[in-house]
């Protein structure tokens, strides 16, 4: 049996200073009516929306396009059972200004794939929820 000594809900600063440590998450979004989970590399832009970079042609962007997306990321330690779990809420849109795709191009996320014309996808942080763990210990 384990008890635990902390399960702390965490403020958004300390939601989005966190979000900002790791370079992977997952977007949680509908794909024909059923739950699907995609893990992909993002960065958080100046206004603490989260900012993913893909083809413009991936069936991505045609699911997220406008919706109401999830955006979850997370570091665990299995050792000390412990750390945090953080979730951003909002609508997902494709950034079609000019302007605003180039600035991304140069100070956005790079994708891990290679890419030919990317697009970028603005996850607005509507709702940004957050815990954290700090270890549990064995009472046996």
């Amino acid at each position: 049996m384990f008890q635990y000594d902390a399960f702390r809900a965490l403020d958004r600063e300390e939601c989005l200073r966190l979000l900002a440590k790791v370079p992977v998450g997952r977007v949680v979004y509908t794909r024909q009516a059923l739950p699907a989970v995609l893990p992909i590399n993002f960065s958080l832009d100046t206004d603490a929306s989260v900012l993913l970079r893909t083809s413009p042609d991936s069936d991505l962007v045609r699911a997220i396009d406008g919706v109401v997306v999830a955006f979850e990321a997370d570091e665990f330690d299995a050792g000390s059972r412990s750390g945090w779990s953080v979730v951003v809420t909002g609508r997902a849109d494709v950034v079609t200004d000019p302007g605003e795709h180039d600035r991304l191009s140069q100070a956005g996320p790079m994708s891990w794939m290679p890419l030919r014309d990317a697009v970028f996808v603005r996850i607005e942080s509507e709702m940004v929820t957050g815990r954290e763990l700090r270890g549990a210990r064995d009472t046996q």
